[in-house]
């Protein structure tokens, strides 16, 4: 082979080299570009299509108006509840609030069956005039934007989504506090529609709640929920009110531990002066009066966590027994004191103004608790009525009046052994009371 053959079979083959790296280059330079304008159509359409709507459109009117009503469709997604303040009577919940309908003004022809927008566009189409009418004040989140959504389909449907935070009232009834149960409502409606011009409708499954380890609860434990759609006729019109009720129960356990047992406890501690001498003046009398003071602490305690009722709830009604029993056990004492106190001065006047020229019997003795008292019989064996005691009554408390034929078929209470009555009397009671209180209120 020649030299200049040579040559040439070299030039052709860097040629052919050349021309296949141009035509890669080529096919790589017209992928980007479609790749690059690709985005760049869409984003033109986009915004062709949204230029387009709002060219003409009046956001200040409704859809279909003078036609047929509006109908807005609503979901709710509940992402916290609480706390809830019995003091207030209202509940914080923290929801995002979805409202769904279709404005044939927004129809268009595109391959883009869906924008997606932020809250920019929000302020420039027609929204619902939605309050809700329970709420004492709300706020909406506009950390780091505002979190709301529009979503806009070819056919004209419409979606806006906020997420809003509401502190509404509650009603409390708290004639069974603190094991009572509530149903906190959340109620919204139109502001200025009535119902010729707007109805709500819930959607299917239309209220939904996350996750209840995030709530907070302290006090109640959630039941459920349930939705509600009613008419209400005002002058203005009737509108469609749409209510969310939120059914919760109290816990106990705080209540319990707080004010229960420890008034359970102080009552227990008043008995104790039924086994204590009943000359040990002070140490029962200090007794009763720590737990009287104790009683009354516990009580204006638990009224610090409910609003100024006018009627009697549950909790009110225990510690005023309670108290009763406590103040009741220091007037046993007082009625005991008192009597033993009488007892003694009388018989200590009655050996003085005896005299030796009594031609009646004399008067014998008779040991009582470690105490002597004088019996002053008649010839005949019959008490007379004695001088400012009572001697009509069924009952007698007096160790003079425990015979005699005026006093047959009546009822003989020895004062001086009140301890001992009182040692099973109070504990009967409270017993009673406890398991009719406890039944009566859990379980009927």
């Amino acid at each position: 082979m020649s030299p200049e053959t040579l040559l040439r079979l070299l030039l052709l083959s860097s040629l052919h080299t050349c021309s296949l790296s141009m035509e890669y280059d080529e096919d790589l330079e017209e992928v980007t570009v479609n790749q690059m304008l690709a985005p760049r159509s869409q984003q033109s359409d986009a915004t062709e299509i949204l230029n387009s709507l709002l060219k003409e459109y009046d956001r200040k009117l409704r859809p279909d108006i003078g036609v047929k009503p509006t109908v807005i469709d609503v979901d709710i997604y509940v992402n916290s509840i609480g706390p809830v303040s019995s003091i207030n009577m209202e509940y914080q919940i923290d929801i995002i609030f979805a409202q769904t309908w279709t404005d044939s003004r927004l129809r268009y022809n595109s391959t883009m069956k869906i924008l997606t927008l932020n809250s920019n566009m929000v302020g420039l189409i027609w929204l619902p005039d939605t309050i809700f009418r329970n709420s004492k004040n709300a706020d909406s989140h506009w950390i780091t934007m505002p979190n709301q959504l529009l979503r806009i389909w070819n056919d004209g449907k419409i979606l806006y989504t906020l997420r809003l935070t509401i502190n509404a009232e509650c009603q409390l009834q708290l004639h069974n506090f603190p094991m009572d149960e509530h149903s906190c409502p959340l109620i919204f409606s139109s502001y200025g529609y009535p119902r010729d011009e707007m109805i709500y409708k819930w959607r299917k499954n239309s209220v939904e709640a996350a996750d209840q380890k995030s709530w907070r609860l302290y006090q109640f434990d959630f039941m459920g929920l349930r939705n509600t759609s009613d008419i209400i006729k005002t002058t203005a019109g009737d509108y469609v009110v749409m209510t969310v009720y939120f059914d919760l129960s109290r816990r106990m356990g705080y209540f319990t531990i707080q004010t229960y047992i420890p008034c359970i406890l102080t009552v227990v501690l008043s008995w104790v002066s039924f086994w204590i001498k009943k000359d040990a003046t002070p140490a029962r009398t200090a007794l009763g009066i720590t737990t009287v003071l104790t009683m009354t602490t516990l009580s204006s305690v638990a009224r610090t966590s409910l609003p100024r009722v006018s009627y009697v709830t549950a909790m009110d009604l225990f510690v005023t027994v309670c108290f009763l029993f406590v103040f009741a056990a220091l007037m046993e004492y007082a009625t005991l004191n008192y009597y033993s106190y009488s007892t003694r001065r009388h018989g200590y006047i009655r050996r003085r103004n005896y005299s030796v020229l009594d031609v009646r019997r004399p008067p014998s003795v008779v040991t009582l608790n470690n105490s002597m008292y004088w019996q002053d019989f008649e010839d005949n064996g019959v008490y007379e009525c004695l001088d400012g005691k009572d001697c009509q009554s069924f009952f007698c408390c007096y160790e003079e009046c425990k015979d005699g034929g005026w006093r047959r078929g009546r009822v003989h209470i020895d004062l001086l052994e009140l301890d001992a009555y009182s040692r099973v009397f109070f504990p009967t009671s409270f017993l009673l009371f406890n398991v009719v209180y406890w039944v009566g209120y859990l379980y009927l």
